[in-house]
């Protein structure tokens, strides 16, 4: 059924665009009325990784030890489509796949990530809108723009129920956001897909909280910003990860996320559940402008914010960006697998990253923007502290609209141990990886 929509819509775009006259094309949007108030637009992101990885102690493949592993695939491909229908009407939809490797099955099929309507109640002020949505609080990554990351990845953490109980951090939902003069705000209800769906569910109750089976209560979040300088569109859920200079923003931001009894785990007796909430909080900063007097294209890029997650004490869940092994000989490591980390636990987590863009034209027409991020986290299941280190290089051949990335992602191996409830740091592995984007928007 998606394969047909997607289908239908590249048609109808060849054959429509052959019967407008050019003034009708602007900035890659067809004009539906004379002014170009009104308007369809389509875009297109496609990210291939090479990697090579030196994987988890103990991973298998089909059952086959592997300690060192390279692959290719498709990290993201992403078709978007919207429409401003009316001075107040705006509808939004994007379909496409993640995390496309030699594992999948054949034919491995595109999904709905968003599908949303919106109404501008009050101009600029206050809209409303619902369906399955990006429009999600906590804090400003957790809706990156896939299309401008710094690197090869956004904070992935700050999805903080990814595929859990949403779907690719989208959710359905109904939202209100808008601008106050500086002040930009984002508000949204939503109700949580069903757990049971989800990768690894399980209904085994654990004194270790998970998340509950029952039916799901709703979903509250937010998110709040304090634009200083430029003021960034919201037009769309997804927030920019670097201008690269063609703006100077700076803003100051907070968030939470919060669902009733949504958690759960085995009491003291069998017949006992613990339900518990789900409360998330966060605070971030934001800076990105060009630099240097000579105004010759020069930028830097930076990010840092403080997460405070809680999913109940000793929660912590594991990520592995689309894992090149399927399985894990050694019971007693934490990460599993491939190249899985616990990204995800109750505690408090500190993220940063930097980005510095050279001059245009440095190496021909194209030029260089290295960069480096850590995600440091002190987990209560955890006895040391959890660091994620992300080093690389961006090789701008058209600013986001082609540009070759190269990294060297590291991350953490724990243990559990004797005696012990938490995990014990020993040993680290390492990811080369190359990235290349094309992104038509």
């Amino acid at each position: 059924m998606i394969k047909r929509f997607v289908s239908c819509c590249f048609v109808y775009i060849v054959l429509f665009s052959g019967n407008l006259n050019a003034q009708f094309w602007k900035d890659r949007k067809i004009q539906l009325n004379e002014s170009g108030s009104e308007y369809i637009k389509f875009t297109l992101l496609n990210q291939v990784w090479v990697r090579n990885t030196n994987l988890n102690p103990g991973s298998t493949i089909y059952g086959y030890p592997k300690n060192n592993y390279s692959d290719i695939g498709i990290r993201r491909l992403r078709m978007q489509m919207m429409a401003q229908l009316s001075d107040r009407a705006f509808i939004y939809a994007q379909v496409g796949q993640n995390n496309l490797n030699y594992l999948n099955d054949r034919k491995f099929g595109f999904f709905i990530h968003d599908a949303t309507g919106e109404y501008e109640v009050v101009k600029s002020k206050f809209s409303l809108g619902a369906g399955l949505t990006g429009w999600t609080g906590l804090s400003r990554f957790s809706s990156p723009s896939a299309g401008s990351i710094l690197g090869v990845d956004a904070p992935l953490f700050e999805q903080s129920t990814n595929d859990v109980n949403d779907q690719f951090l989208r959710k359905l939902s109904v939202f209100a956001k808008g601008k106050l003069g500086s002040f930009d705000y984002r508000v949204t209800l939503a109700h949580p897909l069903a757990i049971q769906k989800s990768n690894g569910y399980s209904a085994v109750l654990t004194n270790t909280p998970n998340f509950s089976a029952e039916p799901p209560k709703m979903q509250t979040n937010g998110y709040f910003m304090w634009q200083f300088l430029d003021k960034e569109s919201n037009q769309l859920p997804y927030t920019t990860g670097t201008y690269h200079g063609t703006k100077r923003v700076f803003n100051i931001g907070a968030g939470f996320l919060y669902q009733e009894d949504a958690m759960w785990q085995q009491g003291l007796t069998p017949n006992d559940t613990i339900r518990s909430p789900m409360k998330h909080f966060a605070v971030d900063l934001y800076y990105d402008a060009p630099v240097g007097k000579k105004k010759n294209g020069q930028s830097v890029s930076a990010y840092v914010t403080y997460t405070d997650f809680n999913f109940g004490e000793g929660y912590l869940r594991n990520l592995g960006p689309m894992n090149m092994a399927n399985g894990s000989s050694d019971p007693n490591l934490i990460n599993g697998g491939g190249n899985s980390f616990p990204a995800y636990g109750t505690g408090g987590i500190l993220y940063g990253q930097f980005g510095y863009k050279f001059r245009d034209s440095l190496i021909g027409n194209t030029t260089l923007m290295p960069y480096f991020s850590i995600q440091h986290a002190r987990y209560d299941k955890l006895e040391n502290a959890m660091n994620f280190y992300d080093i690389g290089i961006n090789w701008l051949l058209k600013s986001h609209v082609s540009k070759l990335t190269l990294a060297y992602q590291n991350r953490p191996l724990f243990y559990t141990q004797a005696g012990s409830s938490k995990g014990i740091l020993n040993g680290n592995r390492g990811s080369i990886l190359l990235q290349y984007q094309v992104f038509l928007n």
